[in-house]
């Protein structure tokens, strides 16, 4: 009978901490980031020396010097993206600086945003169904997707992006996946008072592009939403650096970056202090495709006919991530394997039709 007992308590023992263990695994949240069309160049580089006092594509070449110029990479990429170099590189993973053999690379043969960010979310390339920008629900499922459609998902999942097609690109309408983007106000009958200000500031701002709103929007409308509901997979896409690019702007392309830095910085303190996300958030960023290079214009462009738009980044930090900093050895890393990364992440099943492995974080 003693024996029996001893048995019974190690098995009662055995099971307690199993549970515990998968509940500890089902409390990982995940803020997935991508800054659209944003070079590695600039990531682990800085100012590019070509452009930076280039008159073709800055306004004041003087002004843009003393903000974002210095004699080192390190120094320039320092001041462009101080938090990613002053503490996500302590702390987190930094993947793509090609100079050092880190390699990212799409795997669909576009080079371009639709089909990029289908890669990114579904964990596929889809070079035979998406081979446009075109306003066109997808068909292929999203990560997003498939956490909505669980138990534990089921109105924890949210996408916020500048770009006015991620409503088609996440499918919101067959996904039920709220999505805010473009020059979409918040809607609801429980609005935060921060939320009421923010539709009344969008609509009365300028309006730079027809199809993107300035990031500023997006973000703290994504911010709001981390502060009232508490999603467990968010998805944010900042769009400036990709438009301000195609516009030939490399002051406003820089600058944009920089404010980018500090918003994702802004989003990890407010993981830090908040009960449901703090030590329990991993955070993955990367972008939907790279520029040219070669000849310099190229810069300005993305697409299967720009030599290097296919070249990307990635970078990760945040409960559970090993703290490598920018990886100095050679590898070689695909957009694709980000989606099933975040399923495992979360303890998610990951279906066969996603063609990347999970990364080891």
């Amino acid at each position: 009978m003693k024996n029996f007992k001893r048995i019974l308590c190690i098995i009662c023992y055995l099971g307690v901490m199993v549970a515990a263990q998968c509940q500890e695994k089902n409390d990982t949240k995940v803020i997935l980031i991508t800054l659209d069309g944003f070079r590695w160049q600039e990531l682990f580089m800085g100012a590019d020396s070509l452009l930076v006092a280039n008159e073709d594509y800055v306004q004041d070449t003087a002004s843009l010097k003393k903000t974002f110029w210095r004699d080192t990479p390190k120094e320039r990429r320092e001041t462009l993206m101080p938090f990613f170099w002053s503490e996500v590189a302590s702390m987190g993973q930094l993947h793509g600086n090609r100079t050092l053999g880190s390699k990212v690379n799409l795997t669909n043969t576009m080079w371009f945003s639709y089909p990029g960010y289908n890669e990114i979310l579904t964990g596929a390339a889809d070079d035979a169904r998406i081979t446009s920008n075109d306003k066109i629900p997808n068909p292929n499922t999203t990560i997003l997707e498939l956490f909505n459609n669980t138990s534990e998902g089921k109105g924890k999942v949210a996408a916020f992006g500048s770009w006015d097609v991620f409503p088609y690109i996440v499918n919101e309408e067959r996904s039920g996946v709220p999505v805010n983007a473009g020059y979409e106000k918040a809607t609801g009958d429980d609005l935060t008072e921060r939320e009421k200000m923010l539709n009344d500031i969008q609509r009365q701002a300028p309006i730079i592009w027809e199809s993107v709103r300035l990031d500023v929007f997006t973000h703290n409308y994504a911010l709001e939403e981390m502060k009232k509901n508490h999603p467990k997979l968010l998805y944010i896409s900042y769009g400036e650096t990709d438009d301000f690019a195609h516009g030939g702007f490399y002051d406003f392309y820089l600058q944009a970056a920089q404010r980018t830095d500090a918003m994702i910085k802004e989003l990890w303190e407010f993981t830090q202090q908040d009960e449901f996300y703090k030590d329990q958030t991993i955070f993955l960023l990367t972008t939907d495709h790279g520029r040219g290079t070669q000849p310099l214009k190229t810069w300005k462009s993305h697409g299967s006919g720009i030599e290097g738009a296919g070249g990307v980044w990635f970078v990760t930090f945040g409960k559970g991530v090993a703290p490598m900093g920018e990886v100095h050895e050679e590898e070689q890393l695909y957009s694709n394997q980000i989606a099933p990364t975040v399923l495992q992440e979360m303890g998610l099943s990951i279906p066969k039709k996603m063609k990347g492995s999970p990364m080891k974080l």
